[in-house]
């Protein structure tokens, strides 16, 4: 399977939130990052359910969500409702993380865990089974343009190698710091999705940008 770029709306102009929407919709890119924050799990604040529902008609790529904020539980089906198709949560926030999952499967749509860069991937190894995607966080969350970790290719291999022998069909994404510069390597490590921010949004020619980071590897 060819990787899938994810653009994230988080490094969009977020006065003219149609534009960027538009522009990934007329791309190459399936999907649609889209990360909420909480200032509590991690310091910075996104956006919430507005403008999700907003942005939602614009478009029918895949809405990939990815909750960054503490107790995602009791907001599973006012997601469902804005308009999220996946929807991730951290295992950094969950205390009940099975029950979690098959709630947001029970709601509709497709579960994964994201791992924060000092979490590791065996700790994934009892919910494997269950998931739709593990994201990888690549940099430490809450703000787009930071440097990438090269430790993430460790765990890259790792959680490949783990999903080989539960037999697992989950995706594996990797979010943060992805460039023309590493894209090829982290396909080829086993990335399946690659969530752009900066280097889409803030490139001289966005939809160039998508259609450089898509190519075939």
């Amino acid at each position: 399977m060819a990787h899938i770029i994810a653009p994230s709306l988080l490094s969009a102009n977020f006065a003219d939130l149609k534009s960027a929407v538009e522009l990934v919709d007329g791309s190459p890119a399936p999907w649609l990052h889209l990360d909420v924050m909480d200032g509590v799990f991690v310091p910075n604040i996104s956006f919430g359910f507005p403008v999700i529902k907003a942005i939602r008609p614009l478009t029918k790529k895949v809405f990939d969500v990815h909750l960054m904020i503490v107790d995602p539980d009791p907001y599973i089906t006012a997601f469902r409702d804005a308009g999220a198709d996946r929807l991730t949560v951290h295992y950094e926030t969950c205390n009940h993380l099975h029950r979690t999952i098959q709630a947001i499967k029970a709601a509709g749509m497709k579960a994964g865990v994201a791992i924060n860069p000092h979490t590791p991937v065996h700790l994934l190894a009892d919910i494997l089974a269950d998931l739709d995607q593990v994201c990888l966080m690549s940099v430490n969350p809450g703000f787009g343009g930071q440097r990438f970790i090269p430790g993430t290719y460790r765990k890259l291999n790792a959680l490949r190698e783990l999903r080989n022998v539960h037999g697992s069909s989950l995706l594996i994404e990797v979010d943060g710091g992805v460039s023309e510069q590493n894209v090829a390597d982290l396909a080829g490590h086993g990335a399946d999705v690659l969530v752009a921010g900066n280097s889409v949004f803030n490139a001289p020619d966005p939809a160039a940008a998508i259609r450089t980071l898509s190519a075939d590897i």
